[in-house]
């Protein structure tokens, strides 16, 4: 199974504990998997309204495929004023 590396900030660092964690998906995994991952190795992530997932620089969508050596960063919500 690839390994991925997910880059955090803000909260989503808080929440892990570190600035990245990895994670093993299959082959042919989705965005949307790699959400359900990371609610599942820390559930923490369900107290947080909403997060978005970037790949390669960019928002990405549910059903994006995954590919190994993909820049995967977790965009925790976002307050100011």
């Amino acid at each position: 199974m690839p390994q991925f590396k997910v880059l955090t900030f803000a909260a989503a660092t808080e929440i892990i504990g570190a600035d990245h964690c990895f994670l093993e998906l299959p082959t042919g995994a989705t965005v949307a998997d790699l959400r359900a991952a990371l609610l599942a190795s820390y559930p923490k992530f369900s107290e947080l309204l909403s997060f978005a997932i970037a790949r390669n620089e960019e928002y990405a969508a549910d059903d994006e495929v995954l590919t190994p050596g993909d820049e995967l960063v977790v965009i925790p919500p976002v307050s100011g004023g």
